[in-house]
């Protein structure tokens, strides 16, 4: 955790020090005094008090941050909107040309998801889920991907052969055998190493 010690005449001055040296609040921060400081006796003998200012874990900033410096150095105009819940924190990105933030198949937008939680967890004790979207994509990405579940379970059905869905990661992996789990008719699996991982959909023996 990052902090700082200030010297000045009073400890108030001090914290006010490291408090803009830190671009945090009180309520962000854990203040140590060690030195009260003191005036002496006719102005002789006076000792400055002196603090140290530590920066606490903050996720919600830490994601901000990121988000923002990074959108900085790629010179893409995105607003950050972070929310902490009672899961973690949700983050909305909006701007003028958000197919860029979200990319192939959500690729970007998952990236950048994966790249927040490292930064929001690193060094932490408790692990915090991040979740980031845009323009409601992950909402529309499930229902097309339950859509396209249940066309390819009909195909299947009525063709009898086993149809293999192009590559996904894990998380729409398994919307595909969640949405299919209680079918009657058919089942589904996973193929394929990394990347190029797939879900095939198949009759039930």
């Amino acid at each position: 955790m990052l902090s700082v010690e200030k010297s000045a005449k009073t400890k108030d001055e001090a914290i006010a020090a490291a408090l803009a040296e830190l671009n945090a609040t009180a309520d962000e921060v854990e203040i140590e005094i060690i030195e009260e400081g003191s005036k002496g006796f006719l102005g002789i003998g006076n000792k400055n008090a002196v603090v140290k200012v530590t920066l606490l874990p903050n996720p919600a900033r830490r994601a901000e941050e990121f988000l923002n410096g990074l959108f900085a150095i790629t010179n893409e105009e995105v607003n950050v909107d972070v929310k902490k819940t009672e899961d973690g924190l949700d983050i909305e990105l909006s701007g003028p040309d958000m197919g860029i933030v979200i990319g192939k198949r959500g690729e970007t937008l998952d990236a950048l998801q994966h790249l927040t939680s490292l930064v929001v967890n690193r060094g932490d004790d408790e692990f915090m889920k991040v979740s980031l979207d845009t323009e409601n994509y992950r909402s529309k990405r499930n229902a097309a991907l339950e859509s396209l579940a249940y066309k390819l379970a009909s195909k299947v059905v009525r063709t009898g052969r086993n149809t293999t869905l192009e590559p996904m990661n894990a998380y729409e992996r398994r919307i595909i055998h969640a949405t299919l789990q209680n079918d009657e008719k058919v089942t589904t699996y996973s193929v394929g190493q990394g990347v190029n991982r797939k879900v095939v959909i198949a009759l039930k023996k």
